[in-house]
């Protein structure tokens, strides 16, 4: 919990992640600035912090983790056959149409290794590679990829711009001349990759957005698009993935936004262990013919 927190600087989102509520989370991290004699993490109302003593924690708790997950894979090795786990984390999307064929290939060549995956939205996948509660994630890449994350192409999807096919007040302001831009309402994701590109794109034409609702994840914009609740902007694979793709209208807009490159995330430490390397192996292998 400690190093997702040192790599999330936020309370709520580590609360989710780690499944504990926030009070809960807030009294572990007190018990082990008690312990330790030191304060970990400054907190007010705008952001948290790693103190120094933080930071040196930070380093020494994924020492630990990094040796007791060698050990395991010492041992594993050992056997003779590869075993063990490996925990991946990524958005709903890309479990359906990035993994499933990597999974299918990984467990016929190895079955005596379990795989343990987890959901949830890829805004937060960078997080989990570098706190490590993640072996290998499923992510699009970022403008700015930490020098320790290796990252791997498997598929390259536009970024579109999607409104209701409900009658309503937002298809009523996109059906003018000129549509005024400004004053659509816009959901968009709190702060995934999409957020930022959305963002420039107005700040290119000199506008500000009318935020609706900043929600977790591109399905939940899809859900709300579909309700005539604004305009959003999300990658077309999640669209075509999406049970709700008939009751949503893809937009003509220019210019077209950047497209997402989909890819895995593995930090290079995690490599030494043969099960990520192995798993990394097939992912390199569906790299050759990446989707999109």
């Amino acid at each position: 919990m400690f190093l997702h927190l040192s790599s999330s600087l936020h309370f709520g989102r580590t609360s989710v992640a780690c499944n504990i509520s926030p009070s809960a989370l807030s009294r572990t991290i007190q018990r082990l600035e008690e312990e330790l004699g030191s304060k970990l993490f400054i907190r007010d109302r705008r952001s948290v912090t790693l103190t120094e003593s933080g930071k040196k924690l930070r380093e020494y708790a994924r020492k630990v983790l990094d040796g007791w997950q060698g050990l395991r894979d010492d041992l594993e090795a050992e056997s003779g056959r590869l075993e063990g786990e490996i925990a991946l984390y990524c958005s709903v999307t890309a479990a359906q149409a990035v993994l499933s064929g990597i999974f299918q290939v990984f467990r016929e060549r190895h079955p005596g290794v379990h795989i343990k995956l987890e959901t949830g939205d890829s805004a937060h996948a960078i997080d989990r590679i570098l706190d490590g509660s993640a072996d290998l994630t499923i992510a699009a890449r970022p403008d700015s990829l930490p020098d320790t994350v290796l990252f791997t192409l498997l598929a390259t999807t536009p970024l579109v711009f999607i409104a209701p096919r409900v009658s309503c007040e937002v298809t009523r302001r996109l059906a003018a001349n000129q549509v005024a831009w400004e004053t659509v309402p816009m959901i968009l994701a709190d702060r995934a990759l999409s957020r930022k590109r959305a963002e420039a794109w107005f700040r290119s034409r000199s506008l500000r957005p009318t935020v609706y609702a900043e929600v977790s994840g591109h399905e939940a914009i899809l859900a709300m698009v579909r309700l005539g609740c604004g305009v959003g902007v999300v990658p077309k694979l999640v669209l075509e993935q999406s049970a709700l793709r008939d009751e949503v209208q893809l937009l003509n807009v220019l210019p077209q936004l950047e497209p997402y490159q989909v890819g895995a995330c593995v930090h290079q430490r995690r490599l030494e262990s043969p099960v990520v390397a192995a798993f990394r192996a097939v992912v390199l292998e569906a790299a050759l013919s990446p989707i999109g």
